[in-house]
């Protein structure tokens, strides 16, 4: 393996708690919560469907269309995540989309940094490969990463989302390597559809957000 593209959110880093999240949005508005409403309003929430969380069990018509482009337009994202919240609490949908682009709202793996570094170290070049809705470039500059990464390849921005191979040759060739000498590490199938466009690829299991998430396995591979 010559280079290695990394899914962002579920590999390198996870939103943080869904009560932390609904706490910190209605400070940024001049309200404190007791942890019992924030629980609620997060359960609600999260069901909903979040940003960086699960998906909903739902999308009301409305959203349809938002929705469906949502890893293709900033406006789309923003749309289709706030419409999602203002089913549950309108005045707090904005100020909770608002945490998905700060750093603050984001906890890195442990194993993030190091691996990273790592990687560095060994003069690979390394490109995130994200279906994401806006930019990551300051926010992965806030978390320590954007010194550690060459390239990031984002669907809005080139209208390709995972696991078109489309986006992972994009990838391959920003970084000047041919598809079967790189690696891609994610967290779901989406990820895994690489393997169609000639990369290996490694899907890693669900770990809890600061927790090791064995990105030490991709030192070990190359």
């Amino acid at each position: 393996m010559e280079a290695v593209l990394l899914d962002f959110h579920g590999t390198l880093a996870q939103v943080e708690d869904p009560v932390r999240w609904v706490t910190k949005a209605a400070q940024t508005l001049g309200t404190t919560l007791d942890r019992g409403r924030a629980t609620v309003l997060a359960d609600r929430l999260t069901t909903a469907g979040r940003a960086g969380g699960p998906k909903p069990h739902r999308v009301p018509p409305h959203l349809a269309e938002v929705w469906a482009d949502r890893d293709l337009s900033q406006q789309a994202h923003r749309a289709a995540y706030e419409g999602l919240a203002a089913a549950v609490d309108a005045g707090l949908a904005p100020a909770l989309y608002d945490r998905v682009l700060a750093a603050d709202g984001w906890e890195l793996y442990a194993d993030t940094l190091p691996t990273l570094r790592a990687l560095r170290a060994a003069g690979v070049p390394v490109a995130v490969v994200s279906n994401i809705g806006f930019d990551l470039r300051d926010l992965a500059g806030e978390l320590g990463l954007a010194d550690l990464v060459d390239e990031f390849v984002l669907s809005y921005e080139i209208g390709r989302t995972k696991p078109d191979p489309a986006i992972f040759h994009k990838a391959c060739a920003a970084l000047r390597v041919d598809p079967e000498r790189a690696l891609m590490v994610g967290d779901t199938p989406a990820d895994a559809g690489a393997a169609a466009a000639g990369c290996s690829v490694l899907v890693l299991p669900e770990s809890e957000p600061g927790e090791v998430h064995g990105l030490g396995a991709v030192l070990r591979l190359l």
